[in-house]
């Protein structure tokens, strides 16, 4: 297995790894622990379908919840991150986020599986929220460190929300509910479960409030917290290829969507790995 870093705020490109078929025990020690080094990885010139899909997924910690996504016909836990090539509706998971960080239990990862790539655009930007962390003075680190965030869906899949019931023409699969405005609290700096470290756990997509704090002071701190992570040195761009499968840890990065592929159709599978 050959582990090329990008260069850029985090994420690695992988070659010379073959996971369509059965899986070693050694090889998928080697991928977690390069997983957990670079936060996202792009597996280069994989044959997959989505059998070998749900077989990695299970070897990385099995199925986690999809709460507001259906399946693809004839599978439980994946979902098409499609959209046709005349669709009008906004472009899905344009705001930065964490996979779920509303839910009590989190999950751990996501991958996603190239089955239709455009030939433009529909990059995915990834900011490491371990590094935006360890950058902030250390003042301000102690106070963040006392703060519990409120997450939430309710901004995108209540039936008022961004992908609710005025959503209209759009492809993708989602259902949106009253249970999307239920809420969670999280610290806004978790560690990490496995490598210990510490991680800015904030995102205006999910993150409602900051207990004990006014409404206004709380969202201009969550706007303060996403306008530092997105600074060039901690964000990694990932450009995709036919073929490739992207895993990411939702633990340690944020995540978000970028157009520029009208006129073309986009396909990707997806699975969640549980916490």
């Amino acid at each position: 297995m050959k582990i090329e870093p990008s260069g850029q705020g985090c994420g690695a490109r992988v070659t010379d790894c073959d996971l369509s078929g059965e899986l070693d025990p050694d090889l998928i020690a080697e991928v977690r622990s390069a997983w957990l080094e670079h936060k996202v990885l792009a597996f280069a010139g994989q044959q997959m379908d989505d059998d070998a899909l749900e077989r990695f997924t299970i070897t990385m910690g099995g199925f986690g919840e999809d709460p507001f996504f259906d399946p693809i016909k004839g599978r439980e836990h994946i979902a098409a991150i499609l959209r046709e090539a005349d669709e009008k509706s906004p472009l899905f998971a344009e705001n930065w986020h964490s996979d779920w960080s509303f839910l009590e239990q989190p999950p751990s990862g996501t991958c996603l599986l190239a089955v239709e790539i455009p030939p433009v655009g529909g990059d995915t930007l990834f900011s490491d929220q371990v590094a935006a962390f360890a950058a902030l003075p250390e003042e301000r680190k102690e106070y963040l460190r006392t703060l519990n965030a409120v997450h939430s869906a309710s901004r995108g899949y209540a039936p008022d929300g961004l992908y609710g019931d005025n959503d209209k023409g759009r492809s993708m699969a989602i259902k949106p509910g009253e249970a999307a405005r239920a809420r969670q609290i999280h610290p806004l700096v978790r560690r990490h479960p496995e490598t210990g470290e510490e991680v800015l756990f904030s995102s205006l997509s999910y993150v409602v409030g900051i207990e004990g704090m006014d409404e206004m002071e709380a969202l201009a701190l969550v706007v303060e917290l996403q306008q530092w992570c997105e600074q060039e040195t901690f964000l990694y761009r990932h450009k995709w290829e036919p073929d490739m499968l992207v895993m990411w840890d939702n633990r340690a990065v944020n995540h978000k969507a970028t157009g520029g592929y009208e006129g073309y159709r986009r396909e990707l599978h997806r699975t969640t790995i549980a916490a």
